[in-house]
């Protein structure tokens, strides 16, 4: 049986920042942060073993705690919040997440309405909205929710700017670009496109495209709850008969590879790369 591991597997910038910038804060002092510091069991469970309190609202840490703020970022709201309760805050938020608060930001003060692709519920999302106003912009996940969209667009009588959550699909982001710019350009909207969907994203999900397309057998490594994982997940469905999602290699126990000659293993930005050698060293040992 080959195994072929993907070389892009594991820990992204903004999520390798955030864990090591934690990891140098805990077990020194008592640290909150704000939801889990990335988007895996393991590696949130092993900072909370070394003295690391998660909590899901900001309002949970006490006056002049300190507090971890995400490698997703968090709102607006969160800073002010903070300074008014005289907490130390730790801005561990990605660089690239960082940068699409601040395109948002400009390219609402120069007059342009907002469409961001993304999951509404997802942190990053919730934290990237709150740099313009409710009135301003429009999360856009989907094909069913354009027309949604381009309504939006139409009443609010502005130019459109399209930005991205830093871990959305590709091939969604096109899909959806050249629809709403087709239909725009129609009523004589001007679009402006920026591609803010993160490069190691990027090319993982197209390391992922060409692996699926060559293996009998998909192996995708991350937490349930995270987007970028799910993401990949998707591509491997779509290229490849047989796969899974999993998020140790306890999962597999059940399944026999002895039938596949060639399986592809491909891992979320937040998985650690302990999870990936253990599931790599199981499977070559069959």
């Amino acid at each position: 049986m080959k195994v072929i591991v993907g070389k892009l597997s594991g820990f992204c910038h903004g999520v390798k920042t955030a864990v090591e910038g934690a990891e140098n804060l805990v077990g020194k002092k008592k640290i909150y942060c704000i939801g889990e510091i990335a988007h895996n069991r393991q590696v949130v469970s092993s900072l909370e073993d070394s003295g690391l309190i998660t909590v899901d609202d900001i309002e949970e840490v006490p006056e002049e705690a300190e507090v971890i703020f995400r490698a997703h970022g968090m709102p607006r709201s969160a800073y002010k919040f903070a300074k008014n309760k005289k907490m130390i805050v730790h801005d561990l938020t990605c660089s690239g997440v960082k940068k699409v608060h601040g395109k948002v930001k400009t390219k609402s003060k120069e007059g342009k309405y907002i469409i961001l692709y993304g999951d509404i519920n997802h942190p990053e999302i919730i934290g990237t909205r709150s740099f313009t106003s409710e009135d301003n912009i429009y999360i856009l996940q989907s094909e069913e929710e354009v027309d949604g969209a381009l309504q939006a667009i139409e009443d609010s009588g502005k130019d459109v700017a399209i930005v991205a959550q830093t871990t959305f699909s590709l091939k969604k982001f096109d899909e959806l670009t050249n629809i709403i710019k087709s239909r725009c350009n129609e009523k004589g909207i001007k679009v402006e496109v920026d591609n803010t969907i993160c490069n190691a994203t990027e090319r993982r999900q197209k390391e992922a495209e060409k692996i699926s397309q060559s293996v009998e057998y998909m192996v995708i490594i991350g937490g349930k709850n995270s987007a970028n994982t799910k993401k990949l997940f998707e591509i491997a469905k779509r290229n490849c008969r047989n796969y899974i999602h999993i998020e140790t290699k306890e999962e597999l126990k059940e399944i026999d590879f002895s039938k596949y000659d060639k399986i592809g293993v491909i891992a979320g930005s937040s998985t650690p790369k302990k999870s990936i050698n253990e599931l790599v060293d199981y499977l070559k040992s069959l």
